[in-house]
């Protein structure tokens, strides 16, 4: 069984063990890359119209990617697990998001994101956390991308720090269990997500047919009994067009759905946000008319259950 290295490790005295961080044991690590001094922009808050507010940390710089072949393995649960995990080896989290509070496409193109398909990002389904243990003139600094696709999850981490005589060894373990996840009706994947099925616009436009829909309602009465949770609609088109285009036409769509959601069902609209991924989210094929069809779609994703 192959042995991951794991890049956190102390700068202060040696006498100090190594922390050690526990990913699933099926866990494999895809790419890592190293340089000795460096500087890195280590988020410490969401984009803004500004771009992303960054701490210029510098020091050896280690970016590595894991990936975790397990189809039931969720973002939520898989961070929380490496959170947990930081702040029992002594580091205080900076700044922690979550897709649409990070700031979804532009957060993802506006830090360094190790390259497909090494490290995969779903627009749609992503969280972020930047971490430092210590407050001397050499701290050590951790962040951590986690996203997942159909097939599994996926972890980057980024750590600056001092240099390292060697790394720490990452134990291959269980994963712990994962906190309990409010589910959608129809979820997909266990995702915490689902495709508003049979919704109805004219082609290139935002103008939802005034159709009565069953996945509108489930997800209305859904919403109705969950009033703590808040949950993302996010639209998706095909590839045919430019990517500006098609951005602004995912988002209109999710936000006819979002409208019909509050004036035709009563629902609160604190509850709902909306933004468009265009085609960069496909979920088939964009080569044959059935693929596109299916990549033509608005979808409802949980972001908070409190």
């Amino acid at each position: 069984m192959k042995r991951l290295a794991l890049i956190l490790l102390m700068f202060a005295p040696a006498a100090e063990a190594a922390p050690t961080l526990a990913l699933p044991p099926q866990a494999a690590r895809t790419v890592e890359e190293s340089r000795t001094v460096g500087s890195y922009p280590l988020p410490v808050g969401p984009w803004t119209a500004t771009g992303i507010e960054t701490l210029m940390t510098e020091g050896e710089i280690t970016q590595t990617a894991w990936r975790i072949p397990d189809e039931n393995v969720t973002t939520m649960g898989l961070l929380a697990t490496l959170r947990d995990q930081l702040r029992a080896e002594g580091f205080e989290v900076i700044f922690e998001c979550d897709t649409d509070y990070c700031g979804g496409f532009d957060f993802r193109f506006g830090t360094p994101v190790l390259a497909e398909p090494d490290m995969h990002v779903d627009l749609g389904d992503f969280r972020f956390l930047s971490a430092r243990r210590g407050t001397g003139p050499s701290p050590d600094y951790v962040s951590l991308l986690v996203s997942r696709s159909s097939s599994g999850g996926f972890v980057q981490m980024t750590r600056v720090g001092p240099a390292l005589t060697e790394p720490a060894e990452l134990v291959k373990a269980a994963a712990p269990a994962q906190p309990e996840v409010l589910r959608l009706p129809g979820e997909l994947d266990g995702m915490g997500r689902m495709v508003l099925d049979g919704l109805a616009f004219p082609p290139g436009t935002a103008n939802l047919a005034e159709d009565r829909f069953a996945s509108i309602e489930t997800l209305a009465g859904w919403l109705k009994a969950h009033p703590e949770a808040r949950v993302a609609l996010l639209g998706h088109t095909d590839a045919v067009g430019p990517l500006a285009t098609n951005v602004t036409l995912s988002r209109a769509r999710a936000e006819a759905v979002l409208e019909r959601l509050v004036t035709a069902y009563g629902v609160d609209r604190a509850q709902l946000s909306a933004d468009g991924l265009g085609y960069l989210s496909p979920r088939a094929s964009n080569d044959t008319p059935e693929g596109r069809a299916a990549n033509r779609r608005v979808e409802a994703m949980i972001t908070s259950t409190r």
